[in-house]
C-alpha cells in the first residue's frame, strides 16, 4: 500500500509499504522523495552575503529557520559578533516562529489524525468508548470528555480547530515585528538586524504573547487527556511509531553573553543555548559539544539518486582546531546528481541522501531523528539540566514552566518529563510542550531586550567584510528539527555550501550499510489498530507515525491497492535524462 505524494505545498514524499494484514502488522517501508533541489550546486560561484536570502527558499513553512542558520554561519565566516540586542531579536523572531508553525501543524494537520471525523472512520469502537470517558483535565479547558475534544479537532468546524488558527496569526504577526517578513525574512543579516529596536516593537510583541497564554495553558492539558487516552484505550498502542531513542538536536537560541561565533569557543558558546543541543542514544546523552556534533557528521549515499564524490577535491582537511575532517563531512562534500528509475527492490529510490552521526566512541553511523523536533528538544535540554531562566528550568530529567497570569487564567506550571518511548504519540505530545518552551523562553528573552534598551544600548548591527577564504557552520533548529549550513569561502565567493534540514534526517533512506532510514524503522515498527479491513483500509496508524515527525509535506494522500491496471505508458524528462512513468488506475 502506498502513499504519494504525502504533501502539503509541494508533494514530495512517497512512502511505500508492504502490509501483513492477517498479522496486522508493517512488513517493509520505504520512503522516497521525488525533488532535486540543488541549492548546494548553484549556491557555488556566489556571493556569501545573499546565502541567507537564497536558502531561505528552500522552504515555505521554515523560510526563516534557513535564513537564521545561515547568518549564524555567516558570523563565523566573516569573524563577527552581533549586538546583544539583535541576539535578542533573533531568539524573540525564532520562538514566534516556533509557536506559530507547532501550533499549526498540531492542531490543524495532525489532530485531523485524531479528530471525532477521522476516529468514526477508522476506528468506531474507540469513538463510542471517547464518548464516555471523561476528560480528566476538564476543569482546566472546558471539554466533558474524550470525545468533545475529537469534535473540538473537526477541520473547518471545530472550535480548537477555528482558534488554533487564530493563534497562527498572532504569533505570525509577532515572527514580522522582529524579522520584518514571514516566512522569508527581511531584516535578518550577518552582523545582526535591520529592525528598528523601538519600545513600540516590543510592546506590541508581548501584547500578542500573552494573548497567546491563555490559549496554551489549555491546549497542554488537553492534549495530554487525548494522548494517555489513547495509551488506555488501546493497550500496546506504544508501539506505533517506536524504534530505538536514537535523537538529535543542534541547539537553538544564542546566549549574546556567551556567543562569539568562533569555532574555537563553539564548545562553550553552543551549551550555553536557551535549547541545548545534544545528542541521546538509549536515552543517555552522549555529547552537547558542537565540535563533536559537527565532526561526527557523515553524508551517506545508500539509495539515492547521486554518484559517490570519494575522489572529488578535499576543502577542508582539518577544522580550526586541528581535528580531521572527513570526505564524507558536508564541508567536503560534492553533490553529484544521478538522475534515474526508482527501484525500490534493490536499487535506488530517492533524492534524499542518508545523514548519518558517527558515535565516537563506537564507532557506528548512528540514524539519528528529530522526534518531529519538540521530542529532541525537550529530550536532550532536560538531560543536560544546563538551561535556567525565570520560566523555563532543566532539572536532569525533565523540563518546568511557569507562564504568568494571562487574561483569564493564573499562573500556570507545566513539567514535561523524559517519556518511557520514542513514538508517535511522544513526538506528537513533545510538540504541544514545546509551544509552552517557547511562549516561556520569548517572556525572558522580551526582558532582555528591554534591560538593553533602558540601558541606551539600541545598536543592532556589527560591519564586517567577506575574507577570501573563509570557512562556517551555523546550528539552530528549524521546528521539525535539526538544522545545520556548512560553508566554505574561497576568493571571496561561495566554493561550498550544504545545507541539512530536519527531514532529510528523518526521511533518509536505507543507506550504504543497509540500515533503514528512522521513518522507514518507525513506521516498519507500527502495528495495525485500525478496524477496517484491507478493502477499506485507510492506514492510519501508519499516516499519524508519518505525521508525527511533522515531515513538511503531510496531507496529501494517493493510495495504491496493487489491483489496479496500467492506462497509460510514458516517457517524461528529468534532469537531462529520460525516464518512464506509467498512470495506474
Amino acid at each position: 500500500m502506498n502513499w504519494d505524494p504525502i504533501s502539503r505545498i509541494i508533494g514530495n514524499l512517497g512512502v511505500y509499504t508492504k502490509i501483513d494484514f492477517k498479522n496486522r502488522q508493517i512488513a517493509e517501508c520505504k520512503v522516497t522523495s521525488s525533488l532535486f533541489r540543488g541549492y548546494s550546486v548553484f549556491l557555488r560561484g556566489k556571493d556569501p552575503r545573499d546565502a541567507h536570502f537564497i536558502t531561505s527558499r528552500i522552504c515555505g513553512i521554515c523560510g526563516d529557520n534557513h535564513a537564521t542558520c545561515s547568518v549564524y554561519a555567516q558570523n563565523m565566516a566573516y569573524g563577527i559578533k552581533p549586538p546583544p540586542l539583535a541576539e535578542w531579536m533573533v531568539n524573540l523572531g525564532e520562538a514566534a516562529e516556533f509557536m506559530f508553525d507547532h501550533t499549526l501543524f498540531q492542531d490543524n494537520l495532525v489532530f485531523v489524525d485524531f479528530c471525532e471525523q477521522m476516529v468514526k472512520e477508522t476506528n468506531p469502537a474507540l469513538l463510542a468508548k471517547a464518548e464516555q470517558t471523561a476528560a480528566p483535565n476538564a476543569q482546566l479547558h472546558g471539554l466533558r470528555t474524550i470525545a468533545d475534544i475529537m469534535r473540538a479537532f473537526n477541520p473547518f468546524e471545530g472550535s480548537l480547530y477555528k482558534e488554533a488558527l487564530q493563534m497562527g496569526r498572532l504569533t505570525r504577526e509577532m515572527c514580522c515585528l522582529m524579522e520584518g517578513r514571514h516566512v522569508h525574512p527581511s531584516t535578518l543579516y550577518p552582523g545582526g538586524v535591520g529592525t528598528v529596536a523601538t519600545p513600540q516593537v516590543f510592546t506590541d510583541y508581548q501584547v500578542r504573547l500573552l494573548g497567546l497564554l491563555d490559549f496554551v495553558k489549555k491546549a497542554v492539558p488537553l492534549n495530554d487527556d487525548l494522548f494517555n487516552f489513547f495509551y488506555e484505550a488501546l493497550p500496546g498502542y506504544e508501539e506505533v511509531g517506536r524504534r530505538r531513542v536514537q535523537l538529535a538536536c543542534w541547539g537553538a537560541f544564542q546566549d549574546p553573553a556567551v556567543c562569539d561565533y568562533r569555532y574555537a569557543t563553539m564548545k562553550d558558546w553552543g551549551r550555553a543555548m536557551f535549547v541545548t543541543p545534544g545528542v541521546v542514544l538509549d536515552g543517555k546523552l552522549l555529547t552537547n559539544d558542537l565540535v563533536d556534533i559537527n565532526l561526527g557528521m557523515r553524508i551517506l549515499l545508500g539509495s539515492s539518486f547521486y554518484d559517490d564524490w570519494a575522489e572529488e577535491a578535499t576543502l577542508v582537511s582539518h577544522d580550526p582546531l586541528g581535528n580531521p575532517v572527513d570526505q564524507r563531512h558536508p564541508w567536503n562534500q560534492t553533490t553529484l546528481p544521478h538522475p534515474q528509475k526508482r527501484n525500490f527492490d534493490d536499487g535506488n529510490y530517492s533524492w534524499v541522501m542518508s545523514p548519518r552521526w558517527q558515535d565516537p566512541q563506537s564507532g557506528q553511523l548512528l540514524p539519528l531523528e528529530t522526534g518531529g523536533g519538540p521530542l529532541a528538544r525537550l529530550w536532550a535540554t532536560a538531560l543536560a539540566g544546563l538551561v535556567d531562566t525565570p520560566y523555563v528550568k532543566a532539572t536532569g530529567g525533565s523540563i518546568r514552566i511557569q507562564l504568568p497570569r494571562s487574561a483569564n487564567l493564573p499562573e500556570t506550571e507545566f513539567e514535561w518529563k523524559v517519556p518511557q518511548w520514542c513514538n508517535t504519540i511522544e513526538r506528537d505530545r513533545a510538540r504541544i510542550y514545546f509551544v509552552a518552551y517557547a511562549a516561556g523562553m520569548a517572556l525572558f528573552f522580551l526582558e532582555q531586550a528591554m534591560q538593553e534598551i533602558r540601558a541606551g544600548n539600541t545598536r543592532t548591527f556589527t560591519d564586517f567584510a567577506v575574507p577570501d577564504e573563509g570557512l562556517g557552520v551555523g546550528f539552530h533548529e528549524a521546528v521539525r528539527g535539526v538544522l545545520s549550513h556548512h560553508l566554505v569561502i574561497r576568493n571571496g565567493t561561495i566554493a561550498n555550501y550544504h545545507p541539512y534540514p530536519p527531514t532529510c534526517w528523518n526521511a533518509s533512506p536505507t543507506d550504504s550499510a543497509g540500515t533503514p532510514g528512522p521513518m522507514e524503522e518507525a513506521v516498519m515498527n507500527t502495528p495495525i489498530f485500525e478496524e477496517n479491513g484491507r478493502d477499506g483500509f485507510k492506514g492510519i496508524d501508519i499516516m499519524r507515525t508519518v505525521r508525527s515527525f511533522d515531515p513538511c509535506l503531510p496531507c496529501g494522500v494517493h493510495m495504491y491497492l496493487g489491483d489496479g491496471r496500467v492506462l497509460k505508458e510514458s516517457h517524461v524528462p528529468a534532469m537531462g535524462m529520460v525516464g518512464r512513468a506509467k498512470k495506474k488506475g
